[in-house]
């Protein structure tokens, strides 16, 4: 009574006043009498005070986007019959309560019948249920509780009801469920409710949804700056924003770790940033007083029924960035369909990101929340027997699909394969790692063996040097040269193409060359030949790379191996070319062409597919060079469309530069600009900047 929030009191309070002052009789009764007249009139008359909004934090950051889309909502006009209703939803501390919060306080003028907030405490044991909600609302909406229907449908109707002819926001925070929140929703009229939910809520009818993701690095590093600010020291900027990076956007952990330093003064950003590096005790350090990151996913793992938790914790063991149903189903021991489900409910609850593609991930600080769960429910034999399944599986599964010509379970096509490959290289890339520091020598070689080829085709990939390295040490371990001899051969090749370091080349090709020689593996010997060839092409040694090249190819003819016989054949005519010596060059490459074409030639179908569109391309390229730019420019524009569909990003990009200058000096200068651009954007993909600024420079160029 005395903050003017009631204007009676309760009858216990009455009670102990007149016992206090030793009433009795009549003048108790009347003390009694008008005390509840006064409370009567409270019910009728008074602004109860009841689900009062909270109050918004003033370093509030970010979040302009969302405000505006919730501020828009809020006040437009709503159709007939029709509620304005926005749903917020999103995982453990990514701020749906403070960004709705605060967009209610800005809203305040827009809703002269009162703004009201409600918890309906979706993530306790027990939410609140829909009946005692609706009596907290209709209550603050000034309804007296002798008026109130004993049944939900009655209340609910007697709350659309207020809600029709008053312009008041009601925010329903942290909804259980749709069945929870249905009736307490505007029927349509002035009244607008905001809801906020971890749960999607999917069967909600109706409603304006917005899902909430982490803060990108510059906002979460000046929430953090605005959290800083009252300590008065000057923090570091790269600190901050390694901060900013280690909290993953999370604006419940930035507050956590902005509130560490504030209550610490001595420490400074870059030493909880130092702490927080460790992913062990990451988790741990993410906790100031009553706040507790694990506290806020843990909410969530425990609305979870007990195989899904399992799932959950297992999926910590995946180790790339993402994976699908499949991978899932692996690591939880379920069948594929069982994993779509768990997938389902993890996403529902925000504990799981997914995509279009199929594809799912943790957010970074959920995966360690689940790795912890792992180490703290799972015994260290249950734990290690899931991680050695998971990363067998994945490599078994990578070794057949690099092989190509043997599809693995479910990769029943070579696109399917190597669409595998690339989505999953973190997770397989991963799996050789573990295993090959778990002794599995044999495993290990195998997979690297069969990204051979596979890693030509994907050549600008940044793992062929680990991965050729890993294999060149199980060799050696497994004491076998000439395989090692074959995994320094891709070592070789790696510092040939992507890296470019072309004295290393032929270090690499020397150690394969030693190796093959001592355990008499000839084809490797020649495969030495052909990459120390590539190297000496590049290095101006011309005389030399068209004797080794010329060596390795009847090496490879003599044995053969008509696979890498015909790349030798293309690369014997690229030394002829930079040699000057166009038209030998064009005849190697037509005889190549000839090779690919002859369906007895016994060369793998991967492989024809592979080479054909680079051989289309060095033809287009000789004729340009021998004058014959018409003829060459037909090939190569036959040679990108089919890179386009083979996805070869690299040497499309190489092809679209020469097509380029051909139309130049045909004088086609708008088609030239165009292949200028387009071979910018390829080379931008394959991450050579430089090459990208080079065409880039050449299609925005003055006539």
């Amino acid at each position: 009574m005395e903050r003017g929030r009631s204007k009676g009191p309760q009858h216990r309070t009455v009670t102990a006043l007149a016992d206090a002052l030793r009433l009795a009789g009549a003048e108790r009764e009347q003390l009694v009498g008008l005390a509840r007249e006064g409370r009567l009139r409270d019910h009728w008359t008074r602004p109860t005070g009841l689900c009062e909004l909270p109050r918004s934090v003033d370093d509030f950051t970010g979040r302009a986007a969302e405000l505006a889309w919730i501020s828009e909502l809020m006040r437009a006009e709503s159709a007939p019959g029709a509620a304005g209703v926005g749903l917020v939803t999103g995982s453990a501390g990514l701020g749906k309560t403070t960004l709705t919060v605060r967009a209610a306080h800005v809203l305040r003028t827009d809703f002269p019948d009162g703004v009201y907030f409600l918890d309906l405490f979706g993530m306790s044991p027990r939410p609140l249920p829909a009946e005692e909600a609706l009596s907290l609302l209709l209550r603050a909406l000034g309804r007296a509780e002798q008026q109130m229907e004993s049944d939900l449908e009655g209340r609910a109707s007697s709350y659309r009801s207020l809600l029709r002819e008053r312009r008041a926001l009601i925010v329903l925070d942290n909804a259980a469920s749709e069945e929870q929140v249905r009736p307490l929703l505007p029927g349509g009229g002035a009244g607008k409710a905001l809801v906020t939910s971890r749960r999607l809520l999917a069967g909600l009818e109706g409603v304006h949804r917005l899902g909430l993701g982490p803060l990108p690095t510059l906002e979460a590093a000046d929430l953090l700056t605005g959290i800083l600010k009252e300590r008065g020291a000057s923090d570091d900027g790269q600190a901050v924003r390694q901060l900013a990076q280690l909290c993953g956007g999370l604006p419940l952990a930035l507050r956590i770790a902005g509130n560490r330093l504030v209550s610490r003064p001595a420490w400074n950003a870059a030493d909880l940033a130092a702490r927080l590096t460790n992913e062990e005790r990451r988790l741990d350090q993410l906790s100031a007083g009553d706040l507790k990151i694990a506290t806020a996913f843990g909410l969530s793992y425990e609305q979870l029924a007990g195989s899904t938790r399992r799932v959950f914790r297992r999926l910590a063991v995946v180790p790339g960035h993402s994976f699908d149903a499949a991978l899932a189903a692996v690591a939880g021991g379920t069948s594929t369909e069982g994993a779509w489900d768990v997938l389902d409910e993890l996403v529902d609850l925000g504990l799981l990101q997914d995509s279009a593609s199929g594809r799912y991930r943790f957010h970074d600080l959920v995966r360690l929340f689940a790795r912890d769960r792992l180490r703290e429910e799972e015994p260290e034999s249950e734990r290690e027997a899931v991680t050695l399944t998971l990363t067998e599986w994945l490599l078994r599964t990578a070794t057949s699909a690099g092989r190509w010509s043997e599809p693995s379970p479910g990769l029943a096509s070579q696109e399917e394969a190597d669409h595998w490959l690339r989505v999953n290289v973190d997770n397989w890339m991963g799996a050789l790692r573990h295993l090959s520091g778990a002794g599995r020598h044999a495993a290990v070689l195998d997979c690297a063996e069969a990204m051979h080829w596979f890693s030509s085709r994907w050549m600008h990939g940044p793992h062929w040097h680990e991965l050729f390295t890993l294999g060149s040490e199980a060799a050696a371990a497994l004491g076998d040269p000439a395989r090692q001899a074959k995994q320094v051969n891709g070592l070789a090749w790696v510092h040939l193409v992507p890296r470019q370091d072309l004295e290393a080349t032929l270090r690499y090709t020397a150690q394969a060359m030693e190796l093959a020689t001592r355990s008499g593996a000839t084809v490797q010997i020649a495969l030495a030949e052909h990459n120390a060839a590539g190297a000496l092409r590049r290095l101006g040694r011309l005389d030399e790379a068209i004797a080794a090249e010329t060596r390795a190819a009847e090496a490879f003819k003599a044995g053969g191996e008509i696979d890498p016989y015909s790349q030798c054949l293309g690369s014997l005519g690229s030394c002829l070319r930079d040699a000057g010596r166009h038209t030998e060059a064009l005849e190697q490459y037509l005889e190549l062409l000839a090779l690919l074409d002859d369906d007895r030639s016994g060369m793998t179908a991967s492989v024809v597919v592979f080479t054909r569109p680079i051989v289309l391309a060095r033809i287009g390229e000789c004729l340009g060079l021998l004058g014959q730019r018409p003829e060459g420019i037909t090939k190569l524009t036959e040679a990108i469309d089919l890179m386009e569909r083979t996805q070869l990003p690299a040497q499309q990009a190489l092809a679209l530069q020469t097509l380029a200058t051909l139309l130049a000096e045909e004088d086609r200068i708008g088609e030239s600009r165009q292949a200028y651009a387009r071979a910018a954007q390829v080379f931008e993909a394959v991450g050579d900047a430089e090459a990208s600024s080079r065409c880039l420079d050449l299609a925005n160029a003055a006539p």
